[in-house]
């Protein structure tokens, strides 16, 4: 089997050192001191936008993986559902259309839209299905509503009038049930198209503000935190070595390490600041921390930089604002192409990804939706063979995590829905943002067999490997 370097087998031994205590990764044999992915991730590090106007009663909250987020006067989150082509034909809203496509109609049949599904085949458990708006509550305009900034009216089918965020309708979620929560949108960024393309489906995105960073730099959302990256994509670090607002990477470092240098007319601003390095030339600092890009870095033009700086004793990757850790149970894994969050045992975490086939592409990875398609693609419909296949991650009695994207619930492992508290034969398990997560029966420690089990490669239907980094397919993830 292909082994990673002894500096990445550090890394790694480091980081689940930090999180579970003592060594249980699959490759961790090396108790070393390195620099974890959560190493000082603290609640109150929050991304800076760029404020612009917004309609009375919107307001905007920090959330953990999707940064500031537009939310309803209520605290709840906005989402918009973009047009997307799918493989035979569009679902969404077309955007400036000034026309909302989720009403009140609950679909009984498939749409064609996602092949192999045909067209015209009964939806899965009509008796709990529900309508799109019933789902997604639009944010409803008043009579007096009159535009402002990117904000705009769009109409209802009922005559009701909803708010348009840059040309496209805007609702909350039914799965939010607190200020902050981000339940109604994908799961990781991927799931926006850099991974699965159409195969996903037509999926709500959460909206906000655009993230107060120069114009030579972005910011990517990855399961480790909201990461800065060069406007190619190019994963962005810092150095131990610098002092505050002082690089002492000159010489042989520079050609290494390149400064990402600034305009000669820039100033800072907020977290901002720009250094000197030689006359007439400026370096980008972020919370008074010189940036740089690391040469030997590739695969930016494929859907996201590698991160080999990280492996650099000394360097970090920079992050406008980093996730909390995941429960202390859990462990990183060192396996074949990258590494990935694992339980306790060392297996790996996998997500279950699921759209539906209907007009209005609801999703179906959440327990309080039908459990059908997994049942279907984990054990031919019978759950016990589920549980066999993937197994839920287990929560301990009284397990508690201090990230909002953790949480415990009840699930009953017949129907795969929600249960009760205390109700027999209930299990008490692992959720990522509300949805439960699991392992691989087949697995051993370090293996990701499972990894684009399904449909699709998983993305329509199936189990995705909880990926924190990804060197094959060049994504931070």
């Amino acid at each position: 089997m292909y082994r990673h370097s002894k500096m990445v087998r550090h890394f790694v031994a480091a980081t689940a050192l930090a999180l579970a205590g003592g060594v249980t990764s699959a490759s961790a044999a090396d108790s070393v001191v390195g620099a974890p992915f959560w190493q000082a991730a603290q609640a109150a590090e929050r991304e800076d936008f760029i404020a612009e106007p917004m309609p009375a009663g919107v307001q905007v909250l920090p959330s953990e993986l999707f940064g500031p987020v537009f939310a309803d006067e209520g605290g709840r989150s906005l989402y918009i559902w973009p047009l997307r082509t799918l493989r035979n034909g569009d679902a969404g809203d077309r955007r400036n259309s000034g026309v909302s496509a989720c009403d009140d109609t609950i679909y009984r049949e498939t749409a064609g839209l996602m092949s192999p599904y045909p067209p015209g085949y009964l939806l899965p458990e009509l008796d709990r299905r529900k309508s799109c708006s019933a789902l997604w509550p639009a944010l409803l305009a008043g009579d007096d509503a009159t535009p402002v900034g990117k904000w705009t009216i769009a109409s209802r089918s009922n005559g009701q009038k909803q708010w348009a965020y840059d040309g496209y309708p805007v609702y909350t979620s039914v799965l939010d049930r607190a200020p902050g929560d981000v339940y109604g949108g994908p799961r990781k960024y991927e799931e926006l198209g850099r991974g699965g393309g159409g195969e996903v489906g037509a999926v709500r995105t959460p909206i906000g503000p655009k993230p107060a960073v120069p114009p030579e730099l972005r910011v990517r959302v990855t399961s480790t935190g909201r990461m800065l990256t060069d406007d190619k994509g190019f994963v962005v670090y810092t150095s131990d070595a610098d002092g505050p607002d002082v690089s002492n990477c000159t010489g042989s470092c520079s050609l290494t390490w390149r400064p990402i240098l600034a305009p000669q007319l820039a100033r800072g601003y907020g977290d901002w600041s720009v250094i000197e390095r030689s006359p007439g030339i400026v370096q980008w600092a972020y919370r008074q921390q010189p940036l740089y890009l690391y040469v030997p870095d590739t695969g930016a033009d494929v859907g996201g930089g590698k991160v080999n700086g990280s492996d650099v004793p000394g360097w970090r990757i920079a992050y406008t604002q980093r996730a909390l850790p995941p429960p202390g149970e859990f462990v990183v894994s060192d396996v074949e192409i990258g590494q990935v969050l694992a339980a306790a045992d060392g297996r790996t975490i996998y997500l279950y990804n699921c759209n539906d086939d209907a007009i209005d592409q609801q999703s179906c990875n959440h327990p309080e939706f039908t459990q059908v398609y997994r049942m279907a693609v984990c054990g031919a419909g019978d759950p016990d063979r589920c549980l066999k296949t993937f197994p839920y991650v287990i929560a301990p009695q009284g397990a508690s995590s201090a990230s909002r994207l953790w949480s415990v619930m009840s699930i009953d492992p017949q129907t795969g829905h929600r249960a009760a508290a205390g109700t027999p034969g209930a299990l008490n398990v692992w959720a990522y943002l509300d949805r439960p997560v699991y392992v691989f029966g087949e697995d051993r420690p370090g293996e990701v067999n499972a990894d684009a089990w399904g449909e699709f490669n998983g993305y329509r239907n199936g189990y995705k490997a909880f990926w924190l980094r990804d060197d094959f397919r060049s994504n931070a993830y």
